[in-house]
């Protein structure tokens, strides 16, 4: 039996966190709308196969699922609320995580204008369209029974990674904002911060270094985060709401 439809933004590498995220909530019977980027993993050096959109909706299909991929590019301010109309085409928007970021490294004395704008267009602007097309356009059977949902990635990344981390900061007040403005939508919102996962995008020696200052003992998997969104949009995580969740074996405790 289908739990409804999520819309998962940022799925486009069979390696990341929203492609772990779609294929968990295939399993536990929620249909699919994935947004992915062409060319964003090409422009930022991320090593992916030929087509892992294609091959992460395979995968969630084999799932049970029913999946939709959209392309979009979240620079663009008419894309957020196309994506939600589209996702939405049964009636049956359920739910929105948003797992898309913009990510390139730089410092408060290097960042060029370009890049920062670039930066707040998909890491805050996008999310906050994303958030108000889905309130809008939210199911009336789903309002009423109070069990819209949004869950968002964020980051606590600082120093020599300023565009990124503080967007993200902005992405935060965000959520905590739709958790209240949107109560009254029968709409819960939470950010998870899922520490350190490689997904492919660390050396070795990162790697290492990241590995030792986490008192688990290793680094978060795509699942990690996967598994805590799939409880947060589930009826037994509805109590939760305007929190920003460390999920990251510890790693903030250092």
């Amino acid at each position: 039996m289908t739990t409804g439809t999520v819309l998962i933004t940022g799925v486009g590498r069979r390696r990341g966190i929203g492609a772990g995220i779609a294929l968990l909530l295939a399993r536990r019977g929620w249909d699919l709308a994935l947004n992915y980027l062409p060319d964003y993993d090409d422009r930022v050096g991320l090593e992916h196969g030929p087509d892992d959109p294609g091959d992460i909706a395979e995968r969630c299909r084999a799932a049970g699922a029913t999946v939709e991929l959209l392309a979009g590019d979240l620079t663009d301010p008419d894309v957020p609320a196309k994506l939600i109309t589209a996702a939405n085409r049964r009636r049956d928007l359920t739910a929105l995580v948003l797992s898309h970021a913009e990510s390139v490294d730089s410092s408060l004395l290097d960042t060029t204008v370009q890049s920062w704008d670039r930066h707040y267009a998909v890491n805050a602007r996008a999310s906050w369209l994303l958030i108000k097309a889905f309130a809008e356009q939210l199911p009336e059977t789903v309002r009423a029974a109070r069990t819209g949902r949004i869950v968002a990635l964020t980051s606590d990344h600082t120093a020599h990674n300023v565009p990124y981390g503080s967007s993200k900061g902005a992405l935060d007040r965000i959520v905590v904002a739709a958790a209240i403005e949107l109560a009254g939508h029968g709409i819960s919102a939470n950010a998870i911060n899922p520490g350190p996962i490689d997904t492919g995008w660390m050396d070795d020696e990162l790697r290492t270094f990241l590995t030792d200052q986490t008192p688990a003992g290793r680094l978060g998997t795509p699942k990690d985060t996967a598994d805590l969104v799939g409880f947060l949009l589930s009826p037994d995580g509805g109590w939760i709401t305007g929190q920003v969740l460390q999920s990251n074996g510890g790693f903030a405790a250092r």
